[in-house]
């Protein structure tokens, strides 16, 4: 099992993440996004996978004031977390093309 946390600062959900994986033995990889941004086609592989109330942290201040938030057009809400990923409900877990974001341990479960 490959598994990348994505996370923007090490809060308390990212913690709660690595200790899971690490408690269990799997391995992970933590990818730090003011390093390195996300592209649009992983954004997109996301959005698929959870879906956009899921993905985006719709209830911070960041979300609400960003203009993409108020667009029908899911691809504006897109190009503003490629921009600014404190949009998104971190952590984001990966492994392979399945996604979860947030602190998931049902879901991370059922990959084992």
């Amino acid at each position: 099992m490959a598994v990348q946390i994505y996370y923007l600062k090490k809060d308390f959900a990212v913690q709660k993440a690595e200790r899971w994986f690490k408690e269990r033995r799997i391995p992970c990889q933590s990818v730090d996004l003011k390093k390195h941004r996300l592209g649009r086609r992983e954004l997109e592989l996301f959005l698929r996978q959870v879906g956009k109330d899921r993905l985006f942290a719709v209830e911070s201040k960041a979300w609400k004031e960003c203009p993409a938030a108020y667009s029908p057009d899911p691809k504006a809400a897109l190009e503003a977390a490629c921009e600014s990923p404190q949009l998104l409900n971190l952590p984001i877990v990966r492994n392979g093309t399945r996604v979860t974001a947030g602190f998931c341990p049902e879901a991370w479960e059922a990959w084992e």
